[in-house]
């Protein structure tokens, strides 16, 4: 801490977790207009301007929820997407960028689409994948954005995961699931068989990313032979790799860029303690180099551009900002800000997220994030432990709302990458299989009690919080630890792990043997599951516990949350227990959001007064 920071001021929870001002900039083929999201009546709709200025103009009337997934289609059509309730089968509406009426393009009940390749070549046409014909698998067709008229291009036999277009917008790749081993399909002409090129297990795997520009190779992250994957080029006729474009020897990469106007890779991304980008192309990196100078301090993103590519949207962001949007001309190096996401943010009153690692207690290094409260020493703070979700995902640098909302509480917020948490290689992420409650839990357990050797948590005043995995691991975490937490947040948590593989999205049931390999199989592994299952444990808990839940989840059931708070009230233990109707796996409505946290930290000021556990008896 520095000796000049002082305690900011309570800052309104609303300021935190309210929706954004603007969001989702994003430019026309010609580079005349943005689209984007503002709020009107509490909800995220779309909303165009021209780039020359002007007033902006509101497209929809959204009340429900928010909208998301804005995009072009030329230069007079604006796509979006919307769910119903958090059931996250989102449908696809068109609306004229001159206002009118939107058009529903996919009005089939219980069906989810995405945009496989906006066709910029076709007038009208863009290619899209759904699951209305067998929910389970997703058929590619032409979509007209204009009639709605749907025309079936490739139908799924029953096994391919994804589709890949070459430049010309014909799919000619694809990747299948088959049981635990997945593979790539290829074919020279849309007219010609798939072959398959290449088949491994899935814990190896190339992920093409697109065609090279020639429409011979593939550009793509591997990990085929490596720990770490790096982006490399592939041949399909042979399957083989032509060349290692990049790769790091500490931490995945992740993300190939491209220029398509010029036919050059543009970058590659991967992410250690913060973002990092590997250049390639030396446009791009003086782009860069600009935009740095003119907005020192902030991590940089190009989140869209023209067809040209003579125009970019810049989102700037860091750990103490929302971010902010500018529209940046490449040749000019003008720069002009269009807005901020949240203004009523100050940065100078938020905390900084720092990096931390420790060993667990079977030696493994383990990376995370500490964010201190601003003003305080670091010496016996309350401290929230929060275990991501995924949990094949990470924790990573930038701006968390819910993190700096407990830091202006006076919480410290500690956030471990698990084993299993990505970007860190191979053979970290296979250290979590089948170890939901194993080695995955203890290495949470070992971050909460390294915290406290090192004098910056009060032994007494310790707190748990996660949402989905991270929910479960709260849970387990207070059944194995009775002791450690003063309180503990479970937030559309898994709770019975028999349950949860028995009630995933069909859309999922195509990776179901490999969530057997990596959490457990319910035949071979049921004693495993039963023993790591909370609901099925929670005559072990004696932490205070609130746990929140949306009905229509379609990850994780809301009879997830409902066995633990049964199991516990039939013990006669209090739990306190928010069901929301119209939200899914967490809450994307504002006023429902300010419902859990204001909760939440109600919830926490009762029990983390150091008195709900004794310091003995932990």
């Amino acid at each position: 801490m520095h000796a000049e920071e002082s305690v900011p001021p309570k800052i309104p929870l609303q300021d935190f977790f309210r929706i954004p001002k603007a969001a989702e900039y994003t430019l026309s083929a010609n580079g005349k207009y943005l689209a984007f999201l503002a709020p009107w009546n509490d909800r995220l709709n779309v909303w165009v301007e021209d780039t020359a200025g002007g007033v902006p103009k509101r497209l929809t009337s959204v009340t429900d929820r928010d909208l998301g997934g804005v995009a072009w289609k030329g230069n007079d059509t604006v796509l979006f997407e919307k769910d119903s309730g958090g059931d996250e089968n989102y449908h696809l509406f068109a609306i004229a960028r001159t206002g009118g009426e939107p058009k529903e393009l996919t009005p089939f009940p219980g069906v989810k689409v995405s945009v496989i390749d906006d066709l910029e070549d076709t007038p009208d046409q863009i290619l899209i994948e759904t699951n209305q014909r067998n929910k389970e698998v997703f058929d590619a067709y032409l979509l007209n954005v204009v009639t709605g008229k749907l025309e079936l291009v490739a139908q799924n036999p029953g096994n391919i995961s994804s589709w890949i277009t070459d430049w010309d917008g014909r799919i000619r790749a694809a990747t299948t699931t088959d049981g635990v081993n997945t593979s790539l399909l290829y074919r020279a002409t849309e007219k010609d068989a798939w072959k398959t090129v290449l088949t491994t297990n899935f814990k190896e795997s190339f992920d093409p990313e697109c065609f090279s520009f020639d429409n011979k190779h593939l550009y793509g992250i591997s990990n085929i032979g490596r720990d770490k994957s790096a982006a490399v080029e592939l041949d399909p006729e042979t399957g083989k790799e032509v060349r290692t474009i990049y790769e790091n020897a500490d931490v995945d990469v992740s993300h190939i860029g491209y220029s398509k106007q010029r036919k050059v890779l543009t970058l590659v991304t991967y992410t250690d303690w913060k973002p990092e980008i590997k250049f390639l192309d030396k446009k791009t990196e003086d782009a860069y180099q600009k935009l740095q100078t003119e907005l020192p301090g902030y991590q940089v993103s190009r989140t869209g551009a023209d067809r040209p590519e003579e125009n970019y949207v810049v989102l700037t962001s860091s750990d103490r900002t929302l971010g902010s949007y500018y529209l940046f001309n490449v040749d000019s190096g003008a720069l002009r800000k269009l807005d901020d996401l949240g203004p009523w943010i100050q940065e100078s009153q938020m905390a900084e997220m720092k990096p931390v690692e420790y060993q667990a207690r079977d030696g493994v290094t383990i990376h995370g994030y500490l964010t201190l409260p601003k003003g305080r020493a670091p010496k016996h703070l309350p401290v929230i432990v929060n275990p991501h979700g995924g949990p094949w995902a990470r924790d990573q640098w930038g701006f968390n709302p819910e993190v700096q909302f407990l830091a202006n509480r006076g919480y410290a917020v500690f956030q471990p990458n698990y084993r299993g948490s990505t970007g860190y290689g191979r053979k970290f992420w296979e250290l979590s299989f089948k170890q939901w409650g194993g080695t995955m839990q203890d290495d949470v357990t070992d971050g909460t009690r390294w915290l406290i050797d090192q004098g910056i948590a009060d032994p007494s005043r310790v707190a748990i919080y996660g949402a989905s995995y991270g929910g479960y691991a709260t849970l387990e975490a207070v059944v194995k630890e009775p002791n450690l937490y003063a309180a503990a947040v479970d937030y559309v948590g898994v709770s019975n792990l028999l349950t949860f593989l028995n009630t995933i999205p069909p859309y999922w049931k195509q990776g179901l043997d490999m969530m057997h390999v990596m959490i457990g199989d319910p035949q071979k592994d049921k004693s495993w599951l039963e023993t790591h299952s909370p609901a099925l444990n929670a005559d072990k808990i004696r932490t205070p516990l609130f746990v929140a839940q949306g009905a229509n989840d379609p990850r994780v059931n809301v009879n997830e949350s409902n066995q633990i708070v049964s199991a516990l009230r039939k013990r006669g233990v209090s739990v306190e227990y928010m069901v929301k109707q119209n939200e899914g796996h967490g809450f994307s409505n504002q006023e429902n959001q300010f419902d859990f946290y204001s909760a939440m930290e109600k919830f926490l000021d009762q029990h983390m007064n150091g008195q709900t556990r004794t310091t003995a008896e932990r």
